[in-house]
């Protein structure tokens, strides 16, 4: 029995002395790993490795991506680790187009720019040139944004940029929905004694509407449904207010021939 036990030891010495040597080499393994994962911390915090090599501009539509780039100044040799956050949002938040703007790192040298635009809900004819009209009332500079002809915003005409309408009416413009507001082509501030914000709008459809400022963007929105109920061949003044009508060209023509006759 004694023999026995003895035998079955010697036999197993082996596989303890290789269990032993595996944990050594997991060991060892675990300690290089460690030692070579410091070094490339240490190389990477202490040399330009770290510096942003990499910026992505998103969500901007209208501003120049490297307009965004340059004026971040992240590519000016700057850390990974030491970006002044509040710095560079500012710097980027001063264009008059953008109301936001936000940051974000990505591993190992990336950063992500991410902007949020004003939305452009007009154009204002300037000679040659046409300047966008933002949701806050405020006509950018030619500078910004060239725009050989808008597609994506009606024109305003008649206006004033110091005129306090124009505030109004733009904040009235970004709430009417963006199918509705491109069916726009030319807007005319057309003042009355007992109305100084009237306003006729040419629409891409053929109809003019006639309309005001005052509670615009609720005024306007039944239009589409108003103009399904009309011929498109028949031209005339559709009058969006509390209570919608249309007023016919032709009838006002009937009745100055029935005038002269």
């Amino acid at each position: 029995m004694n023999h026995k036990k003895v035998v079955e030891i010697e036999e197993r010495i082996p596989t303890l002395k290789e269990r032993r040597k595996q944990r050594a080499n997991r060991r060892l393994i675990i300690y290089v790993s460690t030692f070579f994962l410091l070094m490339t911390i240490v190389i990477y915090f202490q040399t330009s490795f770290s510096n942003v090599q990499q910026v992505e501009v998103n969500g901007n539509i209208y501003t120049e991506e490297e307009w965004i780039i340059d004026t971040s100044a992240l590519l000016n040799d700057v850390n990974m680790w030491t970006i002044d956050r509040d710095t560079v949002i500012g710097n980027v938040e001063e264009h008059p187009l953008i109301n936001e703007a936000a940051i974000q790192r990505q591993w190992p040298n990336t950063v992500s720019i991410n902007v949020e635009e004003y939305e452009i809900v007009a154009y204002i004819k300037d000679g040659h040139e046409f300047l966008p009209l933002i949701e806050t009332g405020e006509t950018l500079p030619e500078p910004f944004i060239h725009s050989p002809f808008p597609y994506d915003a009606p024109i305003l005409n008649d206006f004033s940029d110091e005129d306090q309408l124009l505030t109004l009416f733009a904040e009235e413009l970004s709430k009417v929905k963006d199918h509705l507001r491109y069916h726009m082509s030319e807007i005319y501030l057309t003042p009355t004694e007992n109305d100084q914000t009237r306003l006729m709008i040419y629409m891409n459809d053929g109809f003019v509407v006639s309309t005001t400022i005052r509670d615009f963007a609720e005024r306007i929105a039944p239009y589409p449904s108003v103009v399904e109920q009309l011929d498109p061949n028949e031209e005339g003044i559709v009058h969006m207010r509390m209570n919608p009508y249309f007023e016919s060209f032709h009838e006002e023509e009937d009745e100055e021939v029935e005038g002269e006759g």
